[in-house]
């Protein structure tokens, strides 16, 4: 009988330890949020770091942040953990990407508190479905160097020009958005002729850079006067006291745009969590912080845009169409072609 009551009660002691570390254990997690996202994000000069700090300090939870690299890698590590997710969200995907993740079905669709306070569109242009939802938009463009010898371009087209030879930095559509816009754009404006297109460009290309920021740091360096980014990019320049020597070039032929979203991973451990994170994230104490971190319009339509926005973020007049399905396929034939 002693021995029975003994083994009883470790059994008892046992079963409560389990249940309490069971508590303990779910207590940490709903505190914390762990966010897939790319470098730039959360540097230390990005939006990543101060918004952490408002949603801690509102709600209580932490930032796990995971830098993937760019854009497309964020993409590729999620879809290689979709049997497993190690992320609550995902930061950073755009409107050519985010097909993939809904035909993957890597996110789950959310719509979030205070939606309504966005602009109008750009939910439209990631789905309309709420599988990501926007947190920041502008366009592609290419960006000048005013105080180089070239004379500035007027066109996706003048860009092969042998004036160009070797003058233009490129992001890698495999890896970057911006990279994948710029395949995009030249699809949007020149249809299945871009292969030619390209093949003719070829010359003008000085580096494909894997990411952002490494391609736009070699271009501000001066090892090229022409560089693949946003019109919204030269807003920095003239806000830091630079000056217009960089400028957003508004070619004829149109532009197209890019929407970034962020959103919940299917099966993420901490669902109230990632959602709590999206809600905050298009708060306008959050996007507050997008104009001069992230050098992007808020999708907030309520924040307040700061002076260097008015002189140095053109709006193009025309935003290009395309099928962004067919940019696999498109990213493909570039990379062929850039490679032989």
């Amino acid at each position: 009988m002693k021995k029975s009551f003994v083994l009883l009660t470790s059994i008892f002691m046992a079963l409560c330890l389990l249940s309490c570390s069971k508590k303990n254990s779910d207590t940490t997690e709903s505190k914390e949020v762990t966010v897939y996202t790319y470098d730039s994000f959360i540097s230390e000069w990005g939006p990543g770091p101060e918004i952490a700090r408002l949603f801690e300090e509102k709600t209580g939870i932490k930032v796990n942040w995971v830098d993937c690299g760019d854009g497309a890698q964020i993409l590729s590590k999620a879809l290689s953990e979709k049997s497993a997710p190690q992320s609550d969200v995902i930061l950073g995907l755009d409107n050519n990407l985010v097909q993939k993740a809904r035909s993957a079905g890597i996110i789950e669709s959310y719509k979030p508190a205070g939606a309504d306070g966005l602009y109008n569109g750009l939910e439209e242009a990631l789905g309309g479905d709420w599988v990501l939802t926007p947190f920041d938009f502008s366009h592609f463009a290419m960006i000048f160097d005013t105080e180089s010898t070239v004379n500035k371009p007027v066109s996706l087209a003048d860009l092969a020009r042998d004036e160009y030879k070797g003058k233009i930095i490129l992001m890698d559509p495999r890896t970057s958005t911006p990279g994948l816009g710029f395949a995009a754009w030249t699809y949007a404006v020149f249809g299945d002729n871009y292969v030619n297109y390209w093949k003719s460009l070829k010359k003008s290309i000085l580096t494909m850079s894997p990411g952002w920021s490494s391609g736009y740091g070699l271009f501000t360096k001066g090892e090229a006067p022409l560089c693949s980014s946003y019109t919204t990019s030269p807003a920095y320049h003239v806000e830091y006291g630079e000056g217009n020597r960089f400028q957003a070039l508004m070619f004829i032929d149109g532009h197209v745009q890019q929407v970034e979203g962020a959103g919940i991973t299917k099966g993420a451990k901490n669902a109230a969590a990632a959602k709590a994170f999206i809600d905050f994230l298009i708060t306008e104490e959050a996007q507050n912080t997008i104009p001069l971190t992230q050098w992007m319009f808020p999708a907030n339509k309520n924040v307040s845009l700061p002076d260097s926005y008015k002189t140095a973020a053109p709006v193009p007049e025309t935003t290009l169409s395309y099928d962004a399905s067919k940019l696999d396929g498109v990213v493909e034939n570039i990379m062929k072609i850039i490679s032989e």
